[in-house]
């Protein structure tokens, strides 16, 4: 069973910037694609960011031009990295391998905590 573990959450002022990380008990250099999710009102988790094992990235229209998404194969880590961030970006966020259907593939991990307040 894979395990994730997020980290890089905290508290941070509206325009801040955060820098998440994902590291994964698995090689993740095969796993086609790779995401960060984050609980959505009246839904499941949507899927923020997405990056291919090409390197090609898809996002959240509320988060482009926001967040960038990377990921370090030999560290088997995912990284988020957040700026001008805003008070509806306020979420625990979780990482997961991401399938053909944009849905987790693995099980949850804790998730990070992010939240944005003056």
């Amino acid at each position: 069973q894979v395990q994730v573990v997020e980290s890089g959450g905290g508290l941070v002022q509206p325009g801040g910037s955060l820098r998440l990380s994902c590291a994964a008990s698995t090689n993740i250099s095969s796993i086609v694609s790779m995401g960060w999710f984050r609980p959505a009102p009246g839904k499941q988790r949507e899927l923020v960011a997405e990056i291919t094992s090409g390197g090609s990235a898809n996002y959240l229209d509320s988060v482009k031009g926001r967040f960038t998404i990377s990921r370090d194969n030999a560290k088997n880590t995912v990284y988020l990295q957040m700026n001008s961030l805003t008070s509806e970006d306020t979420a625990v966020y979780y990482c997961n391998s991401v399938d053909h259907w944009k849905r987790p593939g693995w099980s949850w991990g804790q998730g990070t905590q992010v939240a944005v307040s003056s």
